[in-house]
């Protein structure tokens, strides 16, 4: 594993969703444009049985249902590619027309006479298939689904039943699973059985759907309040106890932001590599091995267990309001660790939200549907970008007003859609101002500012003047930004409203000025030389990830336009080299790095430990010891650094089988 992969996993659940959708960037099937859907599905009566041992699934399903136009003709539901459908039947037993579109996973439904605007209806499907974790996923990359002997999940996303309205469309079920007598289903809503089949009905509009097939008794953990029944197994039966503690704290934490959650235990379950990190449900959080890891992964379980409130409890009304659910999940994390840690220890990592953020500019945030579902541009945008704007809103309200407001959105949207305007007018609401011009910079224009400072400083009879102007190229940009004048003595501070292209402001000081500084804190999301490259690095890492190795040396020498001496692209470069055995040039780049700026510092013992990787390979073993000894001389132990060094000291380094 490189470094590149190792250092992502220190940043935390964020990053590593970011590079596992990074892999489907080109693949992923199209979304529907984000328009009126033409029916609004009420409700579902699922009966599936589960066979583990053939990896089977027949399911029988009834969905009402009421059109939204008026002589409405057909109806498209989203489908798994794998489900195989035998039959789709109106209300009354008749057969319909279905017709597989297998590009988007979906089936067209045509009536034989037009339907009625607002008169329900009932449909009937009945399908079945195997679902055993390699088929062809609804996105591209990503396990959704899997039936194994001895377990199994059935997650809302592998559209394992019909569904209208992805992620909108709030619905009521009553679900029945079937299955051996050895293994149970878990779900959300009221649970009861009947021989070997599970029942669960869920009575308020939401998306239940997401099944867990688990086998043996939970393991019970409470903390905070939180009761978890956790069902892991094999090498991670032993993280169950200290996962679902952490997890009892978070759901405590988001408790006094959010209020009440939705349901006041949780279920814990064990997935599988190739499955998202983790993916919430109402009640349920699913885990991947990496999602549990050798520790608790916060920032995981501060996303998810977000999404117990935020897209379950309250729902975005469209596809372009995503950045509301999103941006609350991700900002979740930063308030968690800014609970554990202290509001200083998260700056540098709203700095990587914003540079995350930062790698989106073309698509502003309520045009999220033109983004392909789980791509990594959906991801920064509607996660990392909704993050931003909503640490930017805190900033201006407040902390008092902004958690007073996230609390108001929870109480007024409870089981219902939630909009941006609607968000809008809340937060004005407790804010007490209007935010229309923040809401339009941020929420329907693109781009970022990057501003320009000329001052000059004057003497007066009680001080000094610092007169200057605030410039920046968005003509509509309106946001209030903080100045810092640094002087002999004590630092004077102002607001400054920047209003347009151009913005003067004077402020006084008692000791002679020395420097002023432009958004001391990093509040605004702003482009500037050193964001520049950061954006650039990180867009090269994502193409790294999938081996689109040219377009990642474009990015990495964008980077490096702006800033010859980063070390950091300098050393992403050499990773690339390095990959395609181009040695000579690989340890040019690391000595580069060596001659850099150490941004970050762990580059100075990773450059010696690749330099010393490249002198093993090419049988210089004195020149590779020398490394190694540098490598251990830093006491840098990012990532493991020190073991690796002491490794190769050992024994040299061997390169890998390579394939033809």
């Amino acid at each position: 594993m490189t470094i590149v992969s190792n250092y992502r996993s220190v940043l935390g659940s964020s990053k590593r969703l970011a590079a596992l959708m990074a892999a489907v960037t080109s693949a992923v099937f199209a979304q529907p444009a984000d328009r009126r859907p033409q029916i609004d599905v009420e409700s579902y009566r699922i009966e599936a049985t589960l066979d583990p041992r053939l990896q089977n699934l027949a399911a029988k399903v009834n969905i009402t249902f009421v059109p939204q136009e008026d002589r409405t003709l057909s109806a498209v539901f989203e489908l798994n590619n794998a489900m195989n459908v035998a039959s789709v039947t109106d209300g009354a037993g008749r057969p319909l027309s279905a017709a597989r579109q297998q590009q988007e996973h979906s089936v067209r439904v045509t009536f034989p006479e037009p339907l009625a605007k607002g008169t329900p209806q009932t449909i009937q499907f009945q399908y079945d298939g195997r679902l055993t974790g390699q088929e062809e996923s609804p996105v591209y990359g990503v396990r959704f689904a899997s039936i194994q002997p001895d377990f199994g999940y059935l997650l809302y996303p592998a559209r394992w039943f019909p569904i209208s309205g992805y992620t909108t469309d709030r619905y009521t079920a009553e679900i029945r699973i079937t299955l051996p007598a050895e293994l149970r289903a878990v779900s959300s809503g009221i649970e009861r059985k009947e021989g070997n089949t599970y029942i669960f009905t869920t009575n308020r509009p939401a998306f239940p759907g997401s099944i867990g097939i688990v086998s043996g008794a939970a393991q019970r953990v409470s903390s905070g309040g939180i009761t978890c029944d956790v069902y892991f197994r094999g090498d991670k039966a032993s993280m169950a106890q200290p996962v679902g503690e952490e997890a009892g704290k978070v759901m405590t934490y988001l408790t006094s932001i959010f209020g009440l959650p939705p349901s006041s235990n949780l279920i814990l379950i064990q997935t599988e590599a190739g499955a998202p990190t983790g993916y919430s449900a109402p009640g349920l959080l699913f885990l991947s091995p990496g999602g549990i890891g050798s520790q608790p992964q916060q920032r995981v379980l501060a996303n998810q267990l977000a999404r117990q409130w935020w897209g379950n409890l309250i729902s975005p009304a469209s596809r372009n309001h995503l950045w509301i659910p999103n941006g609350i999940a991700r900002y979740s994390e930063t308030l968690y660790q800014e609970h554990l840690n202290g509001p200083n220890a998260v700056e540098p990592e709203v700095r990587d939200l914003y540079v995350d953020a930062l790698t989106v500019t073309d698509v502003p945030l309520r045009q999220a549907s033109r983004l392909e579902d789980y791509s990594p541009e959906l991801v920064a945008l509607t996660g990392s970008k909704g993050a931003a704007v909503l640490n930017m809103l805190r900033w201006i309200m407040g902390d008092e007003k902004f958690g007073k407001m996230l609390k108001t959105l929870t109480d007024s949207y409870a089981n219902q859609s939630i909009g941006s305007d609607e968000f809008r007018k809340i937060a004005e609401a407790t804010y007490g101002q209007s935010l229309q011009g923040f809401f339009i910079q941020w929420l329907e224009s693109t781009g970022a500012p990057e501003f320009q400072l000329e001052y000059t400083t004057y003497r007066t009879a009680q001080g000094f003047r610092v007169r200057g102007k605030i410039s920046q190229d968005l003509d509509t940009f309106r946001m209030p930004v903080d100045i810092r004048i640094e002087t002999e003595g004590n630092p004077e501070e102002k607001r400054v409203e920047v209003v347009g292209t151009s913005s003067e402001f004077i402020v006084d000081t008692f000791g002679k000025p020395k420097k002023v500084v432009i958004d001391p804190s990093g509040r605004v999301l702003r482009f500037s030389p050193e964001m520049r490259v950061a954006v650039a690095i990180r867009r090269g890492e994502q193409f790294a990830e999938i081996g689109e190795f040219n377009e990642a040396l474009k990015e990495y020498q964008k980077a490096l336009d702006v800033n010859r001496a980063s070390s950091l692209a300098h050393y992403r470069v050499g990773e690339i080299f390095f990959l395609q055995g181009n040695y000579q040039s690989a340890a040019n780049e690391f000595r580069e790095v060596l001659n850099g700026d150490y941004e970050p510092k762990w580059t100075e013992v990773w450059a010696h430990i690749q330099l010393g990787k490249i002198f093993d390979i090419t049988q210089q073993r004195e020149r590779a010891l020398n490394e190694y000894r540098q490598a251990v001389r830093t006491k840098d132990n990012t990532q493991g650094a020190q073991e690796e060094a002491a490794k190769y000291l050992k024994a040299p380094y061997e390169r890998p089988a390579r394939g033809n």
